[in-house]
């Protein structure tokens, strides 16, 4: 059994991973950049470890990770999400100087990164795809000559592309011509490759993803599905477990594929299928070799602790459950409570967090790394908090979400708490059916006012009081 980890990552996933390893008796070693010497998990872990004054080398320095993990004597290394997490090179790094890496192996990490040739490996193990180029299109003209073939629209995609980034959608030859010089040059800024392809735009889609976990003894299971339809420019702002547009044979289905999927890559560890569901058509989009930022709503569904499996799986155990021990009961919403100001456009908000009072109760979860008087750092992901509520119908989870959002204090900078209110009492959003048009579809859902609660108007009476005093 894994002893010590190394955990390659920062905010509310490290405390995460920090927390699996307290109970399951491991020692947890964080490491940290200047901007993140007063972070929480920093605080909560065995040991920490500075990795350099600049806020993000560290955190993208593999064999300085992996040499890190070894002098700490730790034999394993856990990449989060984001970051490191799906960089080959990393796990070679730490196989060659024998440090498990908590993810699958660096082959698998090059094949699925590589978004054509997970094409490739999807259609030959007869998972359904978006009709697309065969692989990359070397230059403009070639792009033109395909985005004729596939018709418009059609989707830009960086092949190593991932996060929402490297990807924009073409309605015509004109749109294609613009796009092609941005996204070339975006993600040779992210990925460190100008590698891109075409596929068929599917309009307006739901956007449905399984987790799977795989172990070494060829086991593959599926957790059910996540909807991550709520997005905002590719970037999901609400997951809800199980996806209330599913009937239960389609839900079947999409698990099967999963395991499909994961089984032809010989997939090890924790990771997610994506799909695209339009028209009743089911299209696999991509495979995420890393634990989710959603993984939060499936373990509350399922009552599988993902990142135990994780480590137990890099140890070398088999899976805990087989498929027909998995069942889903209830549903369950994250929120992702981002410093931005949706009245502004989502400009981001960075600053020193004055109050936080966390939301408790029945059925409600936060992850985070936040706590009142930290500073949000300018150079990371806007995320505060993962806000998860959980309930046995879709209604009550509703409701639920409501509460928690508003018995929520979170002061000093502005959050996209209030916003996701106001889709909380979308009638389309409760109808349950809706798709990632659904953000640039509602702009009027950014209108709301903010109502000052009693106490936070006394508070700020009382510091302008004492300031006038001189206290």
């Amino acid at each position: 059994m894994i002893k010590k980890i190394l955990i390659a990552n920062r905010g509310e996933i490290a405390v995460r991973i920090v927390r699996a390893c307290a109970e399951m008796g491991i020692r947890s070693v964080a490491i940290f950049s200047d901007a993140d010497r007063h972070a929480l998990h920093v605080k909560r872990a065995d040991e920490a470890h500075s990795i350099g004054a600049e806020p993000l080398a560290g955190y993208l320095n593999p064999r300085k990770l992996v040499n890190l993990a070894v002098e700490t004597g730790c034999d394993a290394l856990h990449p989060g999400y984001g970051f490191l997490s799906e960089n080959a090179e990393l796990a070679d790094i730490c196989a060659e100087r024998g440090i498990k890496f908590i993810g699958p192996a660096a082959e698998v990490i090059r094949r699925m990164g590589d978004k054509t040739e997970a094409r490739r490996s999807m259609i030959k193990a007869g998972v359904p795809v978006t009709p697309g180029t065969e692989g990359n299109v070397a230059d403009i003209h070639e792009a033109l000559r395909e985005g004729d073939r596939i018709g418009y629209p059609v989707m830009l995609k960086a092949t190593s592309g991932g996060g929402g980034r490297g990807i924009r959608r073409c309605n015509s030859r004109e749109e294609l011509e613009q796009n092609f010089p941005r996204v070339i040059s975006e993600a040779t800024k992210a990925f460190g490759s100008a590698e891109v392809f075409l596929e068929k735009c599917i309009v307006n889609p739901k956007h449905i993803e399984a987790q799977i976990l795989g172990d070494s003894f060829g086991n593959v299971v599926h957790l059910f599905e996540r909807d991550c339809s709520i997005q905002r420019r590719n970037q999901k702002l609400i997951e809800i477990a199980p996806s209330p547009q599913l009937t239960p044979e389609q839900r079947a289905y999409i698990g099967d594929l999963a395991v499909r999927a994961a089984k032809a890559v010989n997939y090890e560890n924790a990771g997610t299928v994506e799909f695209l569901l339009a028209d009743g058509e089911v299209y696999f989009m991509e495979m995420n070799t890393r634990v989710q930022v959603e993984h939060t709503i499936t373990e509350e569904i399922t009552g599988i602790d993902i990142v135990r499996e994780q480590i137990r799986i890099a140890s070398g155990l088999p899976l805990s459950v087989k498929q027909e021990d998995i069942h889903h009961r209830g549903y369950a919403l994250q929120f992702r409570i981002n410093a931005e100001d949706p009245k502004n456009n989502f400009l981001p908000s960075f600053g020193k967090i004055t109050r936080y009072y966390a939301p408790g109760g029945p059925g409600v979860r936060t992850d985070t790394a936040i706590y009142t008087g930290y500073t949000i750092p300018p150079f990371y992901d806007s995320m505060c908090l993962k806000l998860v509520v959980w309930a046995l119908t879709w209604e009550e989870a509703m409701d639920r979400g409501l509460r928690a959002l508003d018995d929520m204090r979170l002061q000093g900078v502005k959050t996209t708490a209030a916003y996701y209110q106001e889709i909380l009492r979308n009638p389309e959003f409760r109808s349950g059916q809706f798709n990632t048009s659904f953000v640039e579809s509602h702009p009027e859902l950014t209108n709301y006012s903010i109502k000052r609660k009693p106490e936070e108007l006394a508070l700020a009476i009382a510091a302008a009081i004492a300031a006038h005093a001189g206290l």
